[in-house]
């Protein structure tokens, strides 16, 4: 069990990155109050879990009732996350706050989940990821996910919401400490990297779509 925690830990940790998706956080809520994006902050670890949750212990199950394989999947989730940080990248933060998340504007359930939770935090790189983990489990063991996986996992997904919550919470920080300028710059750096995340997905998915064909040929 402790094995399993230690690699779906090690494994979700970069694809999630908590700091870095805490300063895009920011530049979505920055229009709101404290106690709002702390509120929104809890409302996005909540759904992140049940996210990962979900595509770790039920990822494999539904991929293979729609005939939908891994590759196909990183490919796809690579292409929306790719798209998420291109948008932010080049429309800046500013213009993204204002339009989404106005002062004094009523946070939803829908806003919560979709752009911060799906595809900025908990995207389609990190579903890949756990129905990746999930498959190789049924490979190796050749059953399904037993007790001990299903408690590890959980234990290792809710350390990551937590995460999520704790750099989420308190992005505003992060401004102070650096800034205005520096904020718009780290996050700008932080839509860039996850463009090239994005890209890196898609490029997995492809060569393994690539090979698993020539393979076939």
């Amino acid at each position: 069990m402790l094995e399993t925690y230690l690699i779906v830990l090690a494994a979700l940790f970069p694809v999630v990155n908590p700091p870095g998706s805490a300063l895009v956080f920011l530049s979505f809520t920055k229009r709101t109050s404290v106690t709002v994006r702390r509120s929104l902050a809890r409302r996005v670890a909540i759904n992140s879990f049940f996210v990962m949750a979900a595509s770790l212990l039920l990822g494999a199950f539904i991929l293979r009732v729609y005939g939908i394989s891994v590759p196909v999947l990183r490919v796809a989730g690579g292409f929306i996350v790719a798209t998420s940080g291109w948008k932010l990248l080049n429309e800046g933060s500013d213009k993204e706050a204002d339009e989404r998340f106005p002062a004094g504007k009523k946070l939803d359930a829908s806003q919560a989940f979709y752009p911060l939770t799906l595809p900025l935090t908990t995207g389609p790189g990190t579903i890949a990821v756990l129905v990746s983990l999930g498959l190789s489990h049924v490979a190796y063991s050749g059953e399904e996910q037993d007790f001990g996986f299903f408690l590890a996992g959980l234990l290792a997904v809710a350390t990551m919401a937590g995460s999520i919550f704790v750099c989420f919470a308190f992005s505003n920080r992060v401004e102070n400490v650096l800034g205005s300028a520096g904020t718009d710059i780290a996050v700008r750096l932080s839509a860039f990297i996850l463009f090239c995340l994005g890209v890196q997905i898609i490029w997995t998915g492809v060569s393994d779509l690539l090979t698993s064909t020539l393979g076939r040929g």
